[in-house]
């Protein structure tokens, strides 16, 4: 669909010494943090919490992690929609796993013990390490959005507590003679925020809102893409754009490595008051974000996220 180009998407270095809450640089980043999410959906975070050490030591244990049996991974199971093993046919390049509630012990404690019986606590070390610098800059992306719209601090520290997260590692294998190089199809995420992080080289692509064309994202270790799901969509009253991305497997010569740090309103969600008037006149009932990844696995709804939201719970 299209043609590509490389990266045009805005870029915000949410690490400066000078970004604090009020301050100019701050200001004006929310401002192409918001821009940025309503007419494309994300943007790159420039982020240099996780060291290109972490890195190294996230790509060493997905490597330990994948070479596990098909038997075993497959143990890993949910009744929540994305939250369980998965590997298909029609996609013959990927496969994913996840921890739910990645950022308790428990949650990791339960994951290593599925995937190694006898426990794997290096891997839980890691994992909890890199579960918190990306919940870090989740809530600081968070937090600029509302800012960006004037929604106040204390429902933003409340809407953050009620946040769930999500920790998913992505495998992409090198095409075969002859296969597509299709590692994952068009769509968008069901998530408040999706954050992407490349770990070893690129492959994600991004839709632009209304354009035929597709963007490639680079990867580097300090480099995350900030996508927006159809839940901050409906926070925002339909200001923000849900992001549409797919992975392409361009002249891959090895395996790609890849996680999504995804978040979920564990609470039923409403419009903020602020985002509602006249000229933007409600558009969405009470949002239950569990009870939207029911209504998608169940329907298998594969119309656009504006279809979709209004079909679920539009005014």
């Amino acid at each position: 669909m299209g043609s590509e180009t490389r990266c045009q998407l805005a870029v915000v270095d949410v690490t400066a010494k000078n970004m604090k809450p009020g301050s100019e640089a701050w200001v004006s980043a929310c401002g192409v943090v918001r821009r940025s999410l309503e007419e494309d959906g994300c943007f790159i975070a420039l982020y240099d919490k996780v060291s290109p050490g972490l890195c190294h030591s996230m790509l060493s244990a997905l490597d330990e992690l994948f070479g596990l049996p098909l038997e075993t991974k497959k143990q890993l199971t949910s009744d929540k929609l994305f939250h369980s093993y998965f590997g298909v046919s029609w996609l013959p390049l990927y496969e994913s796993v996840a921890i739910d509630n990645a950022l308790s012990d428990d949650g990791c404690q339960k994951f290593a013990h599925i995937m190694w019986p006898q426990g794997n606590d290096r891997f839980c070390e890691i994992m909890k390490e890199y579960g918190k610098w990306m919940a870090e800059l989740d809530r600081l992306a968070k937090r600029m959005v509302f800012d960006s719209y004037g929604v106040g601090k204390k429902p933003c520290e409340s809407f953050l507590e009620s946040n769930d997260y999500l920790l998913r590692f992505l495998k992409y294998r090198k095409p075969e003679k002859d296969e597509s190089n299709l590692g994952l199809h068009a769509h968008s995420d069901l998530t408040l925020l999706s954050l992407l992080h490349q770990l070893n080289f690129g492959g994600l692509e991004i839709k632009p809102k209304g354009k035929d064309y597709w963007i490639e994202v680079d990867a580097s270790p300090s480099s995350f893409v900030v996508m927006a799901g159809d839940a901050l969509k409906v926070w925002s009253n339909g200001r923000v754009h849900s992001c549409e991305h797919r992975v392409v497997m361009k002249n891959a010569e090895r395996t790609r490595y890849s996680v999504g740090f995804f978040s979920f309103s564990g609470k039923t969600m409403e419009v903020p008051e602020e985002l509602v008037d006249e000229q933007n006149p409600l558009r969405y009932r009470p949002f239950d974000n569990y009870d939207y990844l029911r209504f998608c696995d169940t329907t298998k709804i594969k119309d656009p996220a504006e279809v979709r939201l209004a079909t679920y719970c539009g005014v």
